[in-house]
């Protein structure tokens, strides 16, 4: 049984971190020489974990599906990245962006992990400004900043609408050195489908060459994962159609626990679905929302154009509910918003599931050209998507699952409760609660990547110096490649009709239309029989063509897949068990009269994180209770 200890250090909030660094044990150079990690993936967490481990002198392995790191999903964190710099003078501190996360993310986070998150913020930002990131500057060159939502202050950094790609371009930069000076070894196009455990602690992965088909072994002290999140499980989301779940899951097989895994953020800003053969949606960037005015007709079903209902016959519903926040409260709360306008009849397009985002009034103020010098690219995007100039008229969006809060269960060191294994960025649960603010994403996984744990695997890593390198060749590595060979057969052995593809697009709508925005105990029970139904069907008409030895990809989709379904599984056990609403995830039996989250802070002010304990039988719940010790819990109020 799993027993959860956060290790949290003593000391007041804002001396943790330092007490921490002032404490841990510490690696020699020449012993780091004897070391060897693994990380897997390659995004913002990934590249910057591995480059930074690499730049202190262990010996790195680091894994990517693709075929090199600059397509990781990192790239489409559009709007920017959060840093309490305060350059504009408007308030900003390191606690007060603690404190808009631990409010965002509807007092559901553990403080001392959100406080140091905040507190390397700003490392962050000058790292990345070192390393060339163009970051958008003022008319005096300084750094500039805009609001982002959940917050009354403007500390976010961005360069026009492709910060992601900016910075992962310079975590890539970084990653290369490292290469080049030979400390980090790269492996692309592989993916993990099993972790490897040698006396109860992480020493390696299994790996299926994508390209060749053959299965590989590398061995390692430690297995850092930085695999991102599982938003595809509703197939149609905002994430990159390869983004999956199934390192963190196979880690979970291991004894990983898995905490909190109905928390899924549902994005406001997508542009909504065009017809049924799409395979994903586009966000639109939350940065859009400085400038872009929200609205539906105040009439129902109106058909007419946009430009044609003057502006008496506009409901600015986000202004008119949330004074304080307008336009930029947080995703959750403006997803359920645009929900409660199309669900009562107000909204508009040809499915009725969409509402107006509208650039008129900043533009008649500012002029086309700064509206483009800020958004240009994302605005161009979505005339490219929908044929609609949105200089010209306003867009249509609407929410789309987006990112995941939940994750693998960490403590302060960001290790897993398998010895050994460390889950870095959105692959684990620990900073943002119920509900992610924005911007808030490359934040968290540059931060853990370089300025949190080179220092918090020190103290693991120094207790294995006396360890000699992991050879490849015993029986835990045979049985779990075994254990993967056997399943890729299972999965091509079945020689079904349907593809891998047609199954993941029917179980998506499933989690959508009962374990989406909206939840009740009748619907997540009937979402939780039809996984079932659907799953057995999956292991008995499941067509994946070709074979093993070579590059094919409907067995990469299958086995992701099958792992979908039982991460869906557990998904609805945990919303099911969570009887309040908080943050992204809303109960329809816990809501105010006015239609607003209704938190059960006497039962459920804790992290659930469920612990594998067999094929066929139920998880087991552990609690880690949360103390807050610096903020008041207390409704989230936005008004």
């Amino acid at each position: 049984m799993a027993i959860l200890d956060a290790k949290i250090p003593e000391g007041s909030l804002a001396e943790k971190w330092t007490n921490y660094k002032n404490s841990v044990k510490l690696v020699n150079p020449a012993n780091k020489k004897k070391l060897d990690i693994i990380v897997v993936g390659t995004g913002a967490a990934g590249s910057s974990a591995a480059s930074a481990l690499g730049e202190l002198g262990y010996n790195v392995k680091v894994f990517c599906y693709q075929d090199s790191p600059r397509r990781a999903h990192a790239i489409a964190s559009q709007g920017g990245i959060n840093a309490t710099k305060n350059y504009q003078n408007d308030g900003d501190s390191v606690y007060r962006l603690f404190h808009d996360m631990i409010k965002g993310g509807d007092f559901r986070a553990r403080e001392a992990n959100v406080y140091r998150a905040a507190e390397v913020s700003n490392q962050v930002i000058d790292h990345y400004t070192a390393l060339g990131v163009p970051f958008a500057r003022d008319y005096g060159g300084s750094l500039t900043n805009r609001s982002f939502g959940g917050v009354q202050v403007s500390r976010t950094f961005y360069a026009k609408g492709q910060t992601g790609q900016q910075c992962m371009l310079a975590a890539y930069s970084s990653l290369n050195r490292q290469i080049s000076k030979g400390t980090v070894a790269m492996f692309s196009r592989r993916e993990m489908l099993d972790l490897v455990l040698v006396d109860g602690k992480a020493r390696g992965i299994i790996t299926r060459n994508l390209v060749t088909g053959e299965l590989e072994r590398h061995s390692a002290h430690a297995v850092v994962l930085a695999t991102g999140g599982y938003g595809t499980i509703y197939y149609l989301s905002t994430l990159a159609i390869q983004s999956n779940g199934t390192a963190a899951w196979k880690a979970h097989l291991k004894g990983a626990l898995f905490a909190n895994p109905s928390f899924v953020q549902i994005h406001p800003t997508s542009i909504p679905q065009l017809n049924e053969y799409q395979s994903k949606l586009t966000l639109m960037s939350e940065s859009l929302r400085n400038d872009g005015r929200i609205w539906v007709p105040k009439e129902k079903n109106d058909k007419r154009h946009p430009n044609d209902i003057p502006e008496e016959e506009r409901d600015y519903y986000l202004e008119r509910r949330y004074p304080a926040y307008g336009n930029l409260v947080p995703r959750d709360v403006g997803s359920r918003a645009a929900k409660e306008r199309c669900d009562a009849g107000y909204g508009v397009g040809p499915t009725g599931l969409a509402v107006y985002m509208d650039f008129r009034d900043a533009i008649k103020k500012q002029g086309d050209k700064t509206i483009e010098a800020k958004y240009g690219n994302l605005l161009e995007l979505y005339n490219t998507i929908t044929g609609i100039n949105p200089y010209k008229e306003p867009m249509q969006i609407y929410p789309s699952a987006h990112y995941t809060m939940g994750g693998l269960w960490v403590d302060y060191n960001l290790m897993t409760t398998i010895p050994g294994l460390y889950a870095i960025g959105e692959a684990n649960f620990a900073d943002h609660g119920a509900n992610r603010l924005g911007a808030a994403s490359l934040m968290q996984c540059s931060g853990d990547g370089y300025f949190i744990l080179p220092f918090t695997i020190s103290d693991y890593m120094a207790d294995q110096i006396k360890t000699p390198r992991i050879p490849v060749n015993l029986k835990e590595f045979d049985e779990a490649e075994e254990n993967v060979r056997k399943r890729l057969e299972k999965l091509i052995s079945i020689n079904g009709t349907q593809t891998p593809t047609s199954f993941h697009k029917r179980l998506g709508k499933i989690m959508w239309d009962y374990c989406g925005m909206a939840r009740n105990e009748e619907g997540l029970k009937k979402a939780a029989e039809l996984v079932k139904e659907l799953k057995h069907e999956f292991w008995t008409d499941l067509k994946v063509p070709g074979n093993l030895n070579e590059l094919n990809q409907e067995i990469e989709k299958a086995g992701r897949i099958a792992d979908f379904f039982d991460l869906a599984g557990l998904l609805i056990t945990d919303a099911l068990n969570r009887k309040e609403s908080c943050g992204a995830h809303f109960r329809e039996e816990s809501q105010t009269p006015d239609g607003e989250a209704q938190r059960n802070d006497d039962e459920y002010l804790y992290v659930a994180a469920w612990e594998f304990k067999g094929e066929e039988r139920p998880h087991q719940l552990h609690k880690e209770k949360l103390k807050f010790e610096e903020v008041e819990v207390k409704v989230r109020i936005y008004k």
